[in-house]
């Protein structure tokens, strides 16, 4: 058996809450598997609907993760478990050593949580924390070689799985059309809107690509902090007819957008303490055939081999994000790009992902 304790997991949406998932899933595949995690709005439709064995934990965030805890600590003592994966070095700092000398654990890192000052009271207890795990997972070289630069040692590399390509049903497909109407060449972005996805930089880029592509379209899929800000943006550059802002989605209709269009673009930059730590929506882009742009501050390489799945730039540069869609669009570039990175994307199916963890216990 296997357990699981998690901060992120569904029906809440975010790419962590998806990693995670797309890991208890796989794992079934190996084994019976028990998840403990956050109550969430609409858990209790999405747990009777799921194949897993999940156990919500409700209350205040500052008892909750002493009660989850405690839940975890009994349910190893009581049970045969093969390993324990923590989402977040917090899942696994309440849970004392020698509850988890009685099976293997794996703890994830990303990249942002990680990220405080070495010798800060965070930087101890992150390195106090993930100091008790046998396997250190980091999603990236790039969030390893971060990782190793605050103190933490033995650390492995496992990128995310992906749970897609999905199936798109016929009303997706129409919804898209609608979107997208005859619109050449289709942009699009899934992600949060803050500061770190650099969509201010994409609309003023798409600005300066109208008199080369006068029918561009760019979809913005995703709500967030920068949402006003955007807004006003697009109306200030005139962009109303060119950018779709999209704040609430069903996945049938983000996988429907992304499987009409034609180019990915996320060229993340870093934003206060947060930075791309991989970025699996590139990845899940790519299941559909189309490339990406991504940024050059974080794990993006691991995501998108520029060149041959897409183009890394820099995202603060706004001449390096026109130049970079000029390329991919010029000649229709971007249909090679997305062949490979169909292709690419196939490594990142999860029943091969999670040998690279049953193969470590």
């Amino acid at each position: 058996m296997f357990l699981v304790s998690t901060r992120n997991f569904p029906p809440e949406l975010g790419g962590m809450q998806n990693l995670m998932e797309g890991l208890s899933n796989a794992l079934l595949n190996h084994g019976p598997v028990k998840i403990f995690a956050d109550n969430c709005q609409d858990a209790n439709t999405y747990d009777q609907n799921s194949k897993l064995n999940i156990e919500r934990i409700s209350g205040f965030k500052i008892f909750r993760k002493y009660r989850k805890a405690n839940l975890v600590k009994d349910f190893i003592k009581q049970n045969q478990i093969r390993a324990c994966f923590f989402d977040h070095w917090k899942s696994i700092e309440n849970i004392d050593l020698e509850t988890l000398k009685k099976t293997k654990s794996f703890c994830l890192i990303h990249s942002k949580e990680i990220n405080h000052p070495v010798g800060s009271s965070l930087n101890k207890r992150v390195l106090n924390s993930l100091g008790k795990a046998d396997f250190i997972i980091a999603n990236s070289k790039f969030t390893k070689e971060l990782g190793l630069k605050l103190g933490l040692k033995d650390i492995h590399v496992i990128n995310p799985g992906c749970n897609y390509p999905i199936d798109v049903s016929e009303a997706a497909r129409e919804f898209s059309k609608n979107i997208y109407g005859n619109s050449s060449p289709k942009l699009i972005t899934v992600s949060r809107l803050d500061g770190r996805k650099s969509h201010q930089n994409i609309l003023m880029s798409i600005k300066n690509l109208l008199p080369k592509f006068p029918n561009l379209k760019y979809v913005s899929i995703g709500d967030g902090d920068e949402r006003k800000n955007l807004e006003k943006l697009r109306k200030e550059l005139g962009l109303e007819k060119n950018v779709e802002l999209i704040f609430s989605s069903t996945e049938q209709e983000k996988v429907g957008l992304l499987e009409q269009s034609d180019v990915f673009v996320m060229p993340s930059v870093v934003y206060k303490k947060s930075v791309e730590g991989f970025g699996i929506t590139y990845i899940e882009a790519a299941s559909y055939g189309k490339p990406s742009i991504g940024g050059i501050y974080g794990g993006e390489g691991d995501a998108i081999k520029s060149g041959v799945t897409g183009y890394l730039c820099n995202g603060n540069d706004l001449n390096a994000i026109y130049d970079t869609l000029l390329k991919i669009l010029s000649n229709e570039k971007y249909k090679e790009l997305g062949a490979n990175a169909f292709e690419f994307s196939k490594g990142f199916a999860w029943n091969k992902v999670i040998k690279n963890y049953i193969n470590l216990i």
